[in-house]
């Protein structure tokens, strides 16, 4: 089965994975991404009938689609990942948690239950889509989907859902349907062990947050996180979504978050050198570093981290830190730096900072190359 993905980060990072609602496609999470960047990959996919996913006879079942993501993460040899599914995608984040804890390292399952609707609610649904088409209820599900003033602040996003929703292949749309109404994890979901958020909003009708208790109480040790929106609260409020997520799988504290950053970048071996080599006189700059380098500026959106380290070897080179230089080399490799692009900003550093600063600099990277066994 052809599944429609993208993948975007470093490397060296830990992934987070995506899975949509039903009538939406991977694009519904674009927003979220620059947020999140400086801490994970991110994976985003459309779920089989569903944007440009292959289309397959249905009906499905969530059994179905939870086994395209292990084989998405097969194909793409990814081990665990943290998972975020939303609507169809917590069902599929819940069956996941209870048949393959051991591909996830935590679960974030939003807007949605253990139990979405009725059998013959869905039914008449499918009924309803294959007479009249997705237009039939495009209004209704826009309602759901989003609050009453952000229609109004942001028609053009509105107009966008609208359009992906429209495009669903009635097929693949009416096949999800037929999964859904027929998951049920009631008996189920207290078999999840893994360290779980669910979110849910206010003003969400179609899962609501009496239906996100119920599940809290159910699994061991979850969280819950009550949004002011209705059933897509990470197109309606992506920062703050976002900022959710980063809370609950890497911490509120901007040292810990830098530590994380750190690790992503420098690799967790220098880390534990750096920690290891700590005492009384040197501590404090340690955590400066961790707190303010790492957790304050390598964790802006604003800028790539491909890019950042491109940056920071161009200012090096006419500091003339032969061992900060050396050590960012290392680290622009976990950054998805290539050995050309490194070559590019010496050359470039030559006009700008001085033939000897950059004679010294291709020294310098040629000993790391040396150091990590690659062909120059």
């Amino acid at each position: 089965m052809k599944t429609n993905y993208k993948l975007q980060g470093t490397p060296n990072s830990p992934v987070l994975m995506f899975s949509n609602s039903l009538g939406a496609d991977l694009t519904m999470w674009d927003e979220l991404a620059p947020y999140l960047l400086p801490y994970f990959r991110v994976l985003q996919y459309d779920t089989r009938g569903h944007g440009q996913s292959r289309l397959t006879d249905g009906p499905y079942t969530i059994e179905q689609l939870g086994q395209d993501v292990i084989d998405l993460l097969d194909k793409l040899k990814i081990d665990k990942v943290y998972f975020c599914g939303l609507s169809m995608g917590g069902l599929i984040g819940q069956y996941l948690g209870i048949n393959h804890p051991d591909r996830l390292h935590k679960l974030i399952i939003s807007n949605t239950d253990s139990k979405i609707g009725t059998v013959e609610g869905w039914n008449d649904r499918i009924k309803t889509i294959n007479e009249q088409g997705m237009q039939a209820i495009v209004d209704a599900t826009m309602e759901k989907w989003f609050t009453e003033s952000y229609h109004q602040t942001h028609p053009s996003r509105v107009a966008e859902m609208k359009k992906i929703f429209l495009a669903n292949r009635t097929e693949g749309y009416t096949a999800c349907c037929s999964a859904i109404g027929n998951a049920d994890f009631r008996a189920d979901i207290k078999q999840i062990q893994l360290e779980t958020l669910i979110i849910t909003g206010d003003e969400d009708t179609v899962t609501n947050v009496a239906q996100a208790e119920i599940m809290q109480k159910e699994i061991a040790g979850a969280e819950i996180k009550v949004f002011h929106a209705r059933h897509l609260p990470s197109t309606e409020l992506p920062s703050y979504y976002a900022e959710t997520l980063i809370n609950f799988i890497v911490g509120e504290d901007t040292f810990d978050r830098g530590m994380h950053v750190r690790r992503t970048v420098l690799g967790d071996a220098h880390v534990d050198r750096a920690n290891g080599n700590k005492n009384e006189f040197n501590t404090d700059f340690q955590e400066f570093i961790s707190h303010y380098a790492w957790g304050e500026i390598w964790t802006r959106p604003g800028l790539p981290k491909h890019s950042r380290s491109l940056i920071t070897l161009a200012m090096l080179i006419p500091l003339n830190k032969k061992a900060e230089f050396k050590m960012h080399v290392k680290a622009a490799f976990n950054n998805g730096v290539t050995k050309d692009e490194i070559k590019e900003v010496i050359l470039q550093s030559g006009i700008y900072c001085g033939l000897p600063a950059a004679n010294d600099a291709m020294h310098s990277a040629e000993e790391v190359f040396t150091d990590l066994g690659i062909d120059y």
